[in-house]
């Protein structure tokens, strides 16, 4: 039952690619809400994310998920080694679909031929589904057909089809080896119990040296030398050793294991510190993601300064600037902090504003000044959307002038 399970992890490997194939170049034509469900909007510095529309002034939310994911991808690597490269990382999928590149060398010139011509369509099309995530498909493609795409667009697409291309015809999993700057990372990333592909120590000598592991390797390491830095734990020495194995009636020598000889441990202390982290982040990007209300609000100085006016009542007037990052229009009632009983306040009637939309309104705040305030205080601005819960608010001085 063992060999039969190892394998189909070539198999499970295919699946997984296949997926993550069709999820990325499917995604950018899934909407939410008449939006792409993510791509980030270049003329508008907009990041549209399943459903939710994050403006310039909210990528604080965008950096501390990033720095989530970045932790996540140091978790990961510290647990699993290179599990991301093996089985998720865009370059070994797109060089796994092309295996005819791999075969050109031994072939004739047509062949090798077919087989760059067909490396060079691969690279257009992924090229374009990159352009995808910044300018939706459903422009894309009109733009292709009128011919109106814009030089910027075209530059991008012939510039990324040309580094594919040298990268998928020639590079291929060298790249992995040799270039790619995860894989020099690794060396700091791993410890002692982290998940590797081995040769079983304790079964080295049944190994009958068939070299069948070292041919199945795409970046032609002998895993029978120990650990190598240009490993991307693809298990195809696994399945190699584990076919080769079965006609001898035996489990393959090769296989996953926690550190060498599989005598590491999974719950260590540099899985708690950084696991701890990663939580931490995680937390914080909920946190802020479900406190995000869509309404951003600036309370700004206005052109009529701080002054006593004819009923001796002390005036100050502000500009708020409102916008709606919502795809639903919003009706938001203004509130002025009541310092004293005093206190009056313009803009009574709710500011309206439609899906997406920004304005400004003037606002006079006026009090007796009972209290024989100097100087300046604080006082809150706030704006609430009464049916949809959503609440903002701002503070700002209320200035009382020199002259009392």
């Amino acid at each position: 039952m063992g060999n039969q399970e190892k394998m189909k992890i070539r198999t499970w490997r295919r699946m997984t690619e296949i997926f993550q194939a069709i999820l990325i170049l499917g995604l950018p034509f899934l909407r939410i809400n008449g939006e792409s469900a993510l791509r980030f909007d270049i003329p508008t510095l907009r990041l549209h994310f399943f459903g939710a529309s994050l403006w310039m002034q909210e990528f604080f939310i965008v950096l501390v998920a990033g720095i989530f994911l970045t932790l996540l991808i140091v978790l990961v690597t510290l647990l699993f080694g290179r599990v991301w490269c093996g089985w998720l990382c865009p370059q070994t999928v797109l060089v796994d679909f092309t295996p005819f590149m791999d075969r050109a060398a031994r072939k004739g010139f047509v062949y090798k031929g077919a087989s760059y011509l067909m490396t060079f369509a691969v690279s257009v099309l992924i090229a374009a589904s990159l352009i995808w995530y910044f300018v939706s498909p459903y422009e894309f493609f009109p733009g292709l057909l009128r011919g109106s795409l814009g030089q910027v667009t075209w530059g991008f697409w012939l510039v990324l089809t040309g580094i594919l291309f040298l990268n998928f015809a020639f590079l291929r999993h060298r790249f992995c080896a040799t270039i790619c700057p995860y894989a020099k990372l690794q060396s700091v990333l791993f410890d002692k119990s982290t998940l590797i592909i081995e040769l079983d120590p304790a079964r080295a000598n049944e190994c009958i040296n068939c070299s069948g592991c070292v041919r199945a390797c795409p970046t032609g390491i002998d895993i029978r030398k120990g650990a190598d830095a240009a490993c991307i734990n693809c298990a195809e020495c696994l399945d190699a050793c584990s076919r080769v194995m079965s006609k001898l009636n035996k489990n393959g020598l090769i296989h996953y294991a926690f550190g060498v000889g599989g005598g590491g441990s999974i719950l260590r202390q540099n899985v708690f510190v950084v696991g701890g982290f990663v939580l931490l982040f995680l937390a914080a990007t909920l946190f802020f993601s479900m406190g995000r209300t869509g309404i951003d609000l600036t309370v700004l100085p206005h052109n009529l300064e701080p002054r006593i006016v004819r009923d001796g009542r002390i005036l100050n007037a502000y500009v708020l600037s409102v916008k709606n990052m919502t795809h639903k229009p919003v009706t938001l009632y203004v509130t002025v902090e009541r310092f004293d009983a005093t206190v009056s306040q313009s803009l009574n009637e709710p500011i309206r504003l439609g899906p997406e939309m920004a304005d400004k309104f003037p606002l006079f705040v006026k009090t007796q000044n009972p209290l024989k305030l100097k100087g300046s205080r604080k006082i809150a601005i706030t704006l609430q959307d009464r049916e949809r819960n959503i609440t903002v608010t701002e503070d700002t001085n209320f200035v009382v002038p020199d002259e009392l």
